[in-house]
């Protein structure tokens, strides 16, 4: 009966069979203890199981009785065969050392034996070194080397001369008595570089020759020749004209090395490229091979149709191109196109130049003069001659967008370093780069004619803005009415001749040549409606105006879009032109500015503004309009602005010019203060119309106003105020509102004016008052004016020192309302607080008035009052005839 495999740790089969009642012990190689697997473990319960008789397996364990046999004689087989396994690993390791020893010996002595060689070899290069480093050394001594070397040198160079000048003798003999060219033809088709070179340069030699032994075929007769004598070195032989053998021998090879050159550029193959460029080096400087590199490159071929396409872009574009409130554009879409193009293909064609020429360098400048030159120079002159057609402002945009945009192309040549990648190009290509860019913008910038554009385009904006401001103003002398009304009645007169102003607008402006876009910014710029701005017969449909009132005041946007389009201006010229001629530009820059907007702009209205105060100021019937004074804040905010400007941007861009400065500084000088004096000149105009009027107002006063009859009387009282003063109170309300929105913020300006109109006002109501008989009831509204005065001039906010001036006035209302007892009371006790009477005068010399508000402190301001300026206001009392009356009067 046949028992159970045993299987080894590496996965080997042992059967155990036999008919005998213990079975065979386990049969294993050293390659089952060689296993990863294999565990000590295992292997002592697989002997212990294969132990058993298979009969006691199957009957199950009998724990009363332990046979330890088989057992016995398992671990005794397995033990012997465990010691045969340990004999044949003893006889392994036997070998296997024997066999390291004797490689340790045999590499012991490979290296005891390339030692001793090392150590020869060394010796006898020191042995070498010191030969040829020694001045007496043996037979081969250093300098005798040297020398020995020099010679023989000499001697291969002459051995090449001299086969070069044998060479060059028969080739001289067989052009001058045969005329062929055999021998050349032979070196020519050689088919190596070498011998290319070299019969370029042998025919370079025989030319020279010819020129020298035969000048009869350099003169000016061509053909065979018949000479006397000896010619070509040799007497009576046939001669030939050898400069043309040897020239058509020339052009031959120039024309096969062109090919050849032009092949293997095809082909790629740079090293037959530069074989043939260097060859061709030899004839002409290489000016063929690189004409011909140059003019037939692809480049030239594709672009030579490109350049004269059609400018890109809609007319939608050249409109935003051409108005001055829109964004900075871009490149030309074509131009820019084509310097995208530029940038990859210099940087690619300088490698292949730099691997096919002997002289990268030159070669790379004449390709780069011809991208300048032909394709960015046409390109350009196509797009700004197409962008000045269009307008000023578009050709000035186009033009700084193109500088810039092939100024970063140059400075992305630069930093590729071109023919010297990856280093950074060689100063003499950086020169050339910067040389083109220079010559391809000299006709724009050349003199005055970029700043001549500059003035050109502000000056079509500036008279396009201001000419409804101009044409409001243009008949101002011819009218003698108020500011307002003057406005409104200009402006009924300009609409009425409205075609004939701008027929005179279209003509000064010379819009009838000008290209359908620039004629439609302009007269969006100027507010004009164009009916008819898409067609071409624009001249003949002339544009609708629509003048307004607004339309003759400043308007402070107006004034930062002028600003704004000089800054565009200048930092347009900063960029372009710059330089020494900065502060010449910044010069005439400025000085359009202060014309436009310094006298065509705020001194305009600054003198109609002159006219209407001196309208103001002669009003007899009508109340003077003094609304222009609004416009005065208007006027002095565009002057700060002004002045900003030229201090700020344009003055320091002059700092390099003393002299142009110190002019700058004094034209921005003399027109601020010629704009300040036309201020000061409608103030005081202001001034004088506003006393005139109060004065006027003052002299309408109804005598009954304070005389009013007893049957009055309720009416009387009723009203808070005369109707004389009402009038002026909501007169002198009104021209405060004005005045303190005009001077907003306040400050000296406002307080000067307003004191000046109050002191005064202050004088006509003292003077006033002395004019009209009072009753009882009148007194009453007397008191009532005077309060009504006194508080809207203290609400005018004008100090302490003005205020207490007010307190006279005030007093003076108390003469005609109280008792004669009470009134010397306050004479009195005024006295007595003071110690002492100050006398004063006013403007007219003939009313009262305090030397200063700290003469009365504690009293009665009648008390700082001359007696004698009292005595006028007390004789207009109705009962001045009383005793108590005539008492206080004769007291005085």
């Amino acid at each position: 009966m046949a028992g159970n495999p045993y299987t080894s740790a590496n996965g080997d089969t042992m059967e155990q069979g036999g008919r005998s009642l213990y079975g065979k012990g386990p049969i294993f190689t050293l390659n089952n203890f060689s296993s990863k697997d294999f565990i000590v473990k295992d292997f002592i319960e697989s002997l212990t199981d294969e132990a058993q008789p298979p009969s006691r397996r199957s009957q199950g364990p009998t724990p009363n009785t332990f046979d330890a046999k088989p057992l016995i004689r398992a671990f005794e087989q397995a033990s012997k065969r465990l010691n045969e396994l340990s004999e044949e690993l003893e006889v392994k390791e036997t070998e296997l050392s024997g066999a390291v020893k004797r490689a340790e010996a045999q590499h012991a002595s490979n290296v005891e034996t390339l030692g001793r060689k090392l150590n020869r070899t060394v010796n006898s290069f020191q042995q070498l070194d010191s030969n040829l480093t020694s001045d007496r050394g043996g037979k081969w001594g250093g300098n005798i080397a040297v020398e020995t070397g020099k010679k023989l040198e000499e001697l291969d160079r002459q051995r090449r001369r001299a086969m070069d000048a044998h060479f060059l003798i028969q080739c001289w003999d067989e052009v001058s008595n045969r005329g062929e060219v055999t021998l050349l033809e032979n070196l020519r088709r050689s088919g190596t570089g070498e011998g290319k070179i070299r019969s370029a340069r042998i025919a370079k030699q025989l030319l020279r020759i010819s020129q020298r032994l035969d000048p009869g075929s350099h003169s000016l007769s061509g053909g065979d020749q018949k000479t006397n004598g000896v010619t070509n070195g040799v007497t009576g032989a046939r001669h030939f004209n050898t400069r043309e053998i040897i020239e058509k021998f020339i052009e031959t090879l120039e024309n096969d090395m062109l090919k050849l050159f032009d092949d293997f550029y095809r082909r790629q193959n740079f090293e037959e490229m530069k074989n043939c460029a260097t060859v061709l080096q030899d004839f002409n400087g290489g000016a063929s091979v690189q004409a011909a590199f140059v003019n037939q490159h692809q480049f030239f071929i594709d672009r030579s149709n490109l350049v004269t396409d059609e400018i890109g872009g809609d007319q939608e574009t050249w409109v935003r191109l051409s108005d001055p409130d829109a964004e900075l554009p871009g490149v030309e879409p074509g131009l820019q196109s084509l310097i995208d193009e530029v940038r990859v293909v210099v940087q690619e064609e300088s490698q292949i130049i730099k691997r096919a020429f002997p002289n990268p360098e030159q070669v790379s400048g004449k390709f780069i003069q011809r991208v300048f030159q032909q394709s960015l120079q046409q390109r350009l002159e196509l797009v700004l001659d197409k962008a000045e057609s269009e307008s000023t402002l578009a050709y000035l945009r186009l033009l700084q967008a193109a500088r810039n945009s092939i100024n970063t192309l140059v400075e992305d040549l630069k930093a590729h370093g071109l023919t010297e990648h990856p280093d950074p190009v060689s100063s003499q290509t950086s020169q050339l780069l910067d040389q083109q860019v220079d010559e391809l913008f000299t006709p724009y910038f050349g003199g005055s004619a970029y700043i001549d554009k500059e003035k050109q385009n502000l000056s079509e904006l500036y008279r396009s803005l201001l000419f409804k401001f101009e044409l409001f103003h243009s008949r101002r002398q011819k009218e003698p009415k108020t500011y307002l009304a003057s406005l409104r009645s200009r402006g009924q007169e300009l609409l009425s001749s409205a075609r004939e102003a701008t027929d005179a607008y279209v003509k000064s402006l010379n819009l009838e040549s000008m290209s359908i876009t620039q004629k439609r910014i302009l007269l969006s710029v100027a507010g004009i409606k164009n009916t008819a701005a898409d067609d071409t017969t624009t001249s003949k449909n002339n544009p609708e105006l629509d003048l307004t009132e607004n339309d003759g005041r400043l308007n402070i946007q107006f004034a930062k879009r002028m600003l704004k389009w000089l800054a565009e201006g200048v930092r347009r010229g900063l960029e372009l032109s710059g330089g020494s001629e900065t502060p010449k530009d910044v010069a005439a820059l400025h000085n359009l500015l202060l014309r436009n907007m310094g006298e065509n702009y705020i001194e305009l209205f600054l003198d109609a503004a002159a006219e209407a105060a001196s309208t103001a100021e002669n009003a007899k019937r009508d109340a003077p309009d003094l609304s222009y004074i609004v416009g005065l804040k208007s006027a002095i905010s565009i002057m700060h602005l002004m002045q900003s400007c030229t201090n700020t941007l344009l003055i320091p861009l002059a700092s390099t010019s003393l002299t142009i400065r110190r002019d700058m500084e004094k034209n921005a000088r003399t027109s601020l203060l010629r704009m300040e004096d036309h201020i000061n000149i409608i103030e005081q105009r202001t001034i004088d119309a506003v006393l005139n009027w109060t004065t006027r107002l003052l002299t309408n006063q109804s005598r009954t106003d304070f005389r009013p009859k007893e049957t009055e009387s309720d009416a009387a009282l009723a009203q808070s105020s005369t109707p004389t003063c009402a009038a002026i109170l909501k007169f002198l309300s009104s021209f405060q509102t004005s005045s303190k929105s005009t001077f907003s913020g306040g400050g000296s300006n406002l307080t000067n004016l307003l004191t000046e109109i109050a002191g005064e006002f202050r004088s006509q109501l003292l003077e006033h008052f002395k004019k009209y008989q009072v009753n009882r009831l009148g007194a009453i509204m007397l008191v009532r004016d005077i309060s009504a005065y006194v508080e809207l001039l203290r609400s005018w906010d004008l100090g302490s020192q003005y205020n207490n001036t007010l307190e006279v006035l005030v007093e003076v209302g108390s003469l005609f309302v109280l008792k004669p007892e009470a009134i010397k009371e306050r004479i009195r006790g005024g006295r007595a607080t003071t110690g002492q009477e100050t006398n004063g005068q006013g403007r007219d010399g003939n009313h009262a008035q305090t030397n200063g508000a700290g003469d009365n402190v504690g009293g009665s301001a009648l008390a700082t009052v001359n007696r004698e300026n009292l005595r006028p206001y007390l004789l207009k009392r109705e009962d001045y005839m009383e005793v108590g009356m005539q008492n206080l009067l004769y007291g005085l």
